[in-house]
C-alpha cells in the first residue's frame, strides 16, 4: 500500500483549519498561546516547502511564482505575530482588558484568519478566492471588536459595513468575468479557473472585462485601503488588538492586492481592453498624497501608522499601475519591505501603548530614555518606513521613482512630493515620541523583541543585498504581471 503524495497546499490549509478547531477548545491561555505559535511555525515550514515542491494546478488550487511570494510572506509574518501575541495578549489578560473566554476566541479566530488568507492566495478559482477573502475579513472584524468597548464595536461595525460594500462590488466584478469567460470556455468550474481565464484572455469579451475590472478595483481596493474607500482602516487599527493591526497592514491588504493583480493579468492580456494602469495610478497617487497630509493630524499612535499603511499601499498600487518589468519588480519589493517594516512598527507600538497606558502621542515622550531597546527599535522602524537608507524601503521607493521619472516626470514629481510630505510627518512625530524627557509611567516592559529584530534585520538586509536567486524570482514574477 502506497501513501498519498505530500501536498504542501493541502497541508498549509489543513494545519490552520485544524489549529483553529483545537484552539477553540483550549481554555488555558498559556497553552493556547503556545499551540498558536506551534501551528504558525508549522504553516511557515510548509510554506517554505512550496519554494521547491509545487503541486500541479487543478480546478481549485494553484502554486506559482506569483502566489508563493505572498504565501511565504503571509506565513512568516503570521508566525512572528503569534510570537508577539503571546506576550502582548498575556498583558491584556493580566490587566483585565480581555477575559480568558475572549482569549480562547482570539487564538481560534487568528488561525481562521490565516486559513482564509492562505485559501485566497492558493485558490485557482475566482469564486473560491472571493469566499476566502470574505472569510478572512469577517475573522478580522470579530478580532477588531474583541475588547467590546463602544469604540471597538463602532470600529468593527464600520469595517463590516464598508467591507461588505467592497466585497459586494468585488462579487459583481467576479460574476462579470465569469460571464465574459462562458462564451469561450463554457459553463462551470473551468470558466472560473485562473489558469483557463489567462489562457483564453485574449478572446474574452473586452467590454465585460473593462466593466468588471472597475468593480473589482473598487471592491478589492476597499480591502487594500485605497482612498476614498479607506475609512474603515484607521478605526480598525486604533481600536483592535495590536497583533490584528500588524496582520491587517502586513498581510490582509496584500491579499486583496494579490486578487487585483490576478485580474489585472487577465485584462492586460486582452488587446481590446482599456489600459487599467492609469486607473491604478490615479487611485494609488490619490491614496499616497491624501494619507501623507493626514499623517500630520493624527493624535493616536496607531492611527498614525494606519495612515502610513494607506500611503504605502498607494505607492505600491502606483508602481503596479505603471507596470513593466521594473515597475512590477519595484512594487513587489515595496510590498514585501512594507509588510515586514510596518508589522515590526506595530509590534513596538503595541508594547509602547501597554507600558505607557495610552495610545495618545501627546502623552508618550522620551522612549529611548525610559525604555531604550523599545525606543530604539521604534526609531529604526520609523526611519525604515520613512524610506531612509540603508533599509529596503529606500531601495524599493528609489526604483519606483526612477522608473516613474523615466516614463512620466509629472506623476513621478507628485509621488515624490507625497513621499516627502509623509517623511516630514513621521520625523516630526518621532522626535517627540522617542526623545526628550520621559512622560507618563515608566514600568518595565515585558516584550518579545525577537519578532521586531527579525523583521528589521530582514529589511536592513534587503536594502544592502538581495541574493541572485531572489532577484531572478522577482524578475520572473514581474514578467508575469505585464
Amino acid at each position: 500500500m502506497t501513501l498519498p503524495a505530500f501536498n504542501p497546499i493541502a497541508a498549509l490549509l489543513l494545519t490552520s483549519l485544524i489549529a483553529a478547531a483545537v484552539l477553540a477548545c483550549v481554555r488555558d491561555y498559556r497553552w493556547s498561546a503556545r499551540l498558536n505559535i506551534v501551528a504558525s511555525l508549522a504553516v511557515l515550514l510548509v510554506a517554505l516547502r512550496l519554494l521547491v515542491d509545487r503541486p500541479a494546478a487543478d480546478d481549485f488550487f494553484i502554486a506559482d511564482d506569483l502566489n508563493v511570494v505572498f504565501i511565504v510572506l503571509n506565513a512568516f509574518v503570521g508566525f512572528t505575530t503569534s510570537l508577539f501575541s503571546a506576550s502582548y495578549i498575556g498583558h491584556e489578560l493580566d490587566t483585565g482588558r480581555l477575559t480568558p473566554g475572549y482569549l480562547r476566541f482570539y487564538h481560534a479566530t487568528f488561525q481562521t484568519m490565516m486559513f482564509g488568507m492562505d485559501l485566497a492566495l492558493t485558490a485557482n478559482n475566482i469564486g473560491l478566492m472571493w469566499v476566502a477573502i470574505e472569510l478572512a475579513t469577517l475573522s478580522t472584524i470579530m478580532m477588531v471588536g474583541i475588547y467590546r468597548t463602544h469604540e471597538a464595536l463602532e470600529a468593527a461595525w464600520k469595517y463590516f459595513i464598508l467591507g461588505s460594500v467592497g466585497i459586494a462590488l468585488a462579487l459583481f466584478g467576479t460574476i462579470l468575468v465569469y460571464l465574459a469567460a462562458v462564451t469561450d470556455i463554457g459553463e462551470g468550474m473551468n470558466a472560473m479557473a485562473w489558469t483557463n481565464l489567462l489562457r483564453h484572455a485574449a478572446t474574452l469579451d473586452p467590454s465585460l472585462l473593462n466593466i468588471a475590472f472597475v468593480f473589482l478595483l473598487l471592491g478589492y481596493g476597499t480591502k487594500v485601503g485605497l482612498v476614498p474607500m479607506h475609512a474603515w482602516l484607521p478605526d480598525a487599527h486604533a481600536e483592535g488588538p495590536t497583533p490584528v493591526s500588524a496582520v491587517l497592514s502586513g498581510l490582509l491588504l496584500n491579499v486583496a492586492l494579490y486578487a487585483l493583480l490576478r485580474f489585472k493579468m487577465i485584462v492586460a492580456a486582452n488587446p481590446a481592453t482599456i489600459p487599467v494602469g492609469p486607473l491604478m495610478i490615479t487611485l494609488g497617487l490619490a491614496s499616497l498624497v491624501f494619507a501623507a497630509f493626514m499623517l500630520y493630524r493624527r493624535g493616536d499612535i496607531k492611527r498614525l501608522f494606519a495612515y502610513s499603511s494607506i500611503e504605502h499601499m498607494g505607492i505600491i498600487v502606483f508602481a503596479f499601475g505603471m507596470g513593466g518589468p521594473l515597475g512590477n519588480f519595484a512594487g513587489l519589493l515595496q510590498m514585501i519591505m512594507h509588510s515586514l517594516t510596518k508589522s515590526a512598527i506595530f509590534f513596538s507600538v503595541g508594547h509602547v501603548a501597554q507600558v505607557k497606558g495610552t495610545q495618545r502621542i501627546a502623552d508618550i515622550r522620551g522612549l529611548t530614555t525610559s525604555h531604550p531597546l523599545l525606543g530604539w527599535t521604534l526609531v529604526a522602524g520609523v526611519l525604515a518606513i520613512a524610506g531612509l537608507p540603508p533599509f529596503g524601503v529606500f531601495m524599493s521607493e528609489f526604483l519606483i521613482l526612477t522608473t516613474a521619472f523615466a516614463r512620466t516626470p509629472a506623476l513621478a514629481t507628485l509621488a515624490a512630493a507625497g513621499l516627502l510630505i509623509a517623511f516630514g510627518a513621521l520625523l516630526l512625530r518621532l522626535g517627540s515620541l522617542a526623545f526628550g524627557e520621559p512622560a507618563g509611567p515608566t514600568p518595565p516592559v515585558r516584550a518579545s523583541f525577537l519578532p521586531i529584530l527579525a523583521h528589521l534585520g530582514l529589511v536592513l538586509i534587503g536594502g544592502l543585498y538581495m541574493p541572485a536567486a531572489m532577484v531572478a524570482w522577482f524578475q520572473n514574477v514581474a514578467g508575469l504581471l505585464k
